[in-house]
């Protein structure tokens, strides 16, 4: 009965998967140019390559390259760089981001993730992630438990994908096609679970490869109570591709995929990338460059104008050679002037450099700092530049950052690396707040609203009662806020409540003290004059 359910499952598998390759089959071409002439070293989707052969032959120009790789660091520099925290854990509930006792423990988790990823492979993934959402316009980001190092990333090359959304347009269904040793399948797996002609090649061909699938998609139909694989989320299936048996199912809590997409098309599911946009002007000026080099070879060493009758061959043209030509003869060798424009060709190569870099906002993500500028012109130039990728920033949000981190935190609260919650925290929703340069930058224009509000509040306060509209504890906070202090340099409201009232009382007491001190002299001054006034009365 099992067997035939498993051959049922092989059936409808294979179908969907047939069909998401023939929805993916006209993105092939164009990804497989964008690779060719920018991102060479994954220049494999439509042809299979030799791994270590030569893959830029077809490459005269490489900025386009270079172009790809400075927006790819610019945006792991802005979003998720190992030298500054990008993200930080806030409750849903209000009122417990002011609990000492749940923000110090959520501030505890926040630390223990950020360990986590510096100790797992996240930083290089995670920048190779960057390079495919540049080059092709979606990228995928596989996050999974490592015993070791209790987190290990993959980025996944876009050949391996095809993938579907739901109604609310996130992708929630991964068929990732993708070959593997045979003893590597029977480590992963188990030699039980493959099928005999995986077993009898490996017995022949250990290091051979075959094609796997691996199958994520939501489950429609399953009981939230019980806690084994066959009743999460989302269904995982391998199968092998060549002969459809299923070799494990299982499941997820989270989706393990991350696909963000750079841009997309409402009609589309596969997202759009600067790559995109630039290759038709990298593909004329990499043929601009290869005719202007053909050009340049021939003036420095032109086609030559021989007389057929007067001068005796070979003709020798290395240095200090001689040719020989009848005596009487006035024919000489003359080069062919071609008339080749080298300045000309030069300027039309730039302005395609230009609209190369400007594509992919080098323009604007490079600073060129003058010497006359201020420390703080240069913070606003910075700020500006990064907010020219502030509407990619939204997508990767909800794409990329929020599922990779809701699926790290629920890895780590499953094994209980994290210390035991207090109760007030029982069945409490977590958010969570981008703290990265780039986030900072979005929020930056309501800081400067905020600061050029207070110094016109300034200038108007001595006419009109401002102040009185100002909640300064509101104030404080609105403040700490868009700059994203982190929370152990900010006092709680308790605390701050409990220094207001020692201050008040340090101010009283000093105040009874002066006031004591003030009834004191005035007392010392007046026992004269009532010594006077007692023998006056005398």
């Amino acid at each position: 009965m099992q067997q035939e359910e498993f051959r049922k499952l092989a059936r409808e598998l294979k179908s969907n998967l047939s069909r998401l390759m023939e929805q993916r089959s006209t993105w092939e071409s164009h990804w497989q140019e964008c690779a060719d002439f920018m991102q060479p070293r994954k220049a494999e989707i439509t042809q299979e390559r030799a791994r270590g052969d030569k893959r830029n032959l077809q490459i005269f120009d490489a900025t386009a390259i270079h172009a790809l790789e400075l927006l790819a660091a610019s945006l792991h520099g802005m979003l998720t760089s190992s030298a500054n925290r990008w993200f930080s854990l806030r409750y849903k509930e209000s009122k417990l981001n002011s609990t000492d006792e749940a923000k110090e423990w959520l501030e505890d988790a926040t630390d223990k993730m950020y360990v986590a990823f510096a100790r797992s492979n996240f930083q290089q993934e995670v920048f190779e992630a960057y390079h495919d959402l540049i080059a092709f316009g979606t990228a995928c980001l596989m996050i999974e438990e490592d015993q070791n190092d209790i987190l290990r990333f993959s980025s996944r090359h876009i050949k391996e994908l095809y993938i579907q959304e739901n109604e609310r347009g996130f992708v929630d269904t991964i068929y990732r096609r993708f070959k593997i040793p045979v003893s590597a399948a029977v480590e992963k797996f188990g030699a039980e679970n493959l099928s005999k002609e995986t077993n009898k090649l490996f017995l022949k061909e250990p290091f051979e490869k075959i094609e796997l699938v691996h199958v994520v998609r939501p489950r429609t139909v399953y009981n939230e109570l019980k806690q084994d694989k066959r009743n999460m989320p989302f269904q995982s299936i391998y199968f092998e591709f060549g002969s459809g048996h299923i070799i494990n199912i299982g499941g997820f809590k989270e989706l393990p995929y991350v696909i963000p997409r750079y841009l997309k098309a409402s009609t589309e599911i596969y997202g759009r990338s600067p790559a995109m946009n630039a290759l038709p002007d990298v593909k004329v000026l990499n043929k601009m460059v290869e005719t202007g080099l053909k050009a340049s070879a021939k003036q420095v060493d032109p086609p030559l104008l021989v007389p057929d009758d007067s001068m005796i061959s070979p003709i020798r043209m290395s240095p200090g050679s001689l040719n020989y030509y009848r005596s009487g003869s006035r024919d000489r060798i003359e080069p062919l002037n071609i008339g080749q424009a080298t300045s000309a060709t030069l300027n039309q190569e730039n302005q395609r450099r230009e609209a190369i870099a400007k594509i992919f906002h080098i323009d604007q993500l490079m600073i060129t700092q003058s010497r006359s500028m201020t420390a703080t012109e240069v913070l606003q130039r910075n700020e500006e530049k990064m907010r020219i990728l502030g509407p990619v920033l939204g997508r990767l949000q909800q794409e990329l950052l929020q599922p990779m981190i809701l699926r790290v935190f629920n890895i780590m609260l499953r094994n209980k690396l994290f210390r035991e919650a207090p109760g007030i925290l029982a069945n409490q929703e977590i958010d969570i707040e981008y703290v990265s340069p780039m986030a900072l930058a979005q929020r930056s224009q309501e800081l400067q609203s905020l600061i050029r509000g207070l110094e016109l509040f300034g200038q108007i306060g001595q006419i009109a009662p401002v102040q009185d509209f100002i909640d300064e504890n509101g104030l404080v906070k609105q403040i700490i806020s868009l700059l994203g202090l982190p929370a152990r340099m900010i006092r709680s409201d308790n605390q701050v409540a409990e220094l207001r009232q020692q201050r008040a009382a340090a101010q009283a007491e000093q105040q009874a003290m002066m006031q004591a001190m003030q009834e004191a002299k005035v007392a010392k001054d007046a026992a004269p004059m009532l010594r006077e006034l007692n023998r006056g009365t005398e």
